[in-house]
């Protein structure tokens, strides 16, 4: 959950796995490898195989292992990092014309499948966590190195694995029109999710600090979205009798 701050957890689905002490940040950033990962990984994965199927093993840590950004609010049972890159995908397949006629949305709904696809061996690393950026990237890099090459280097000649990691770089790049569209509904997934812990917390949860990231939304198309979420959010809020807090400078305004 990089836009977001919260709990990483570099394992599966243990509540505290692998969970940064920030006084031991300098010896935590130096030891981490993506083998010291793997060592503790009951099972690991076949390496250097003609099949995807380790790889497949692996796609598995996405789907136990929870969007640390929201544990900080005591919302335990949240989502997935696939989860999120599942809605994310469905987000832009519903792109409006708009959008579809000038960019390949095929080329979105991959990399809103890619995006986060480090985060099986690295974790959901959030600002708060005592990692660096540039920490944090370099273990993003080299997992993507790792599951593009040593598990899907020999399937159907490594060009599954090329690709996977060409689409990946992009994202983060974030030069391209589709890099930059998938960004903003990586934001635009955040406050829906958002919106709807408030719902299922019966405003008891206020997640207002969440609403920051509307105002990095590039696309007017995605502003709309985006809009109509705080609009449905202050009529909860105003259903339950209570006031919601938003971050500085992040009112809804109506961008129709």
């Amino acid at each position: 959950m990089a836009i977001d701050e919260g709990t990483q957890t570099n394992g599966a689905s243990e509540p505290r796995a692998g969970q940064l002490d920030a006084s031991n940040v300098n010896v935590q950033q130096s030891r981490w490898t993506v083998q010291t990962v793997l060592a503790d990984i009951e099972h690991g994965y076949q390496e250097s195989t003609d099949s995807p199927i380790p790889f497949f093993h692996l796609l598995e840590r996405l789907k136990t292992t929870k969007r640390a950004g929201w544990r900080r609010f005591g919302i335990e049972n949240c989502e997935s990092i696939s989860d999120h890159m599942y809605r994310m995908s469905i987000l832009t397949m519903l792109a409006p014309q708009s959008v579809t006629s000038k960019l390949d949305i095929l080329r979105c709904c991959r990399m809103a499948l890619i995006h986060d696809m480090a985060e099986a061996l690295v974790g959901d690393i959030t600002p708060v966590d005592p990692v660096s950026k540039e920490e944090k990237s370099r273990r993003e890099s080299e997992t993507m190195d790792y599951i593009c090459t040593n598990l899907l280097g020999k399937f159907n000649g490594g060009l599954n694995g090329k690709d996977i990691r060409h689409i990946w770089q992009e994202y983060e790049d974030s030069e391209t029109p589709e890099s930059l569209f998938v960004h903003d509904i990586d934001k635009m997934e955040l406050l829906l999710q958002m919106l709807e812990y408030e719902r299922s917390q019966k405003c008891e949860t206020d997640l207002g600090e969440f609403t920051w990231v509307s105002q990095k939304i590039q696309s007017p198309e995605i502003k709309t979205w985006a809009t109509a979420v705080f609009r449905e959010r202050q009529e909860l809020w105003k259903k339950a009798g209570k006031t919601c807090s938003w971050r500085a400078d992040t009112e809804p305004k109506d961008e129709a």
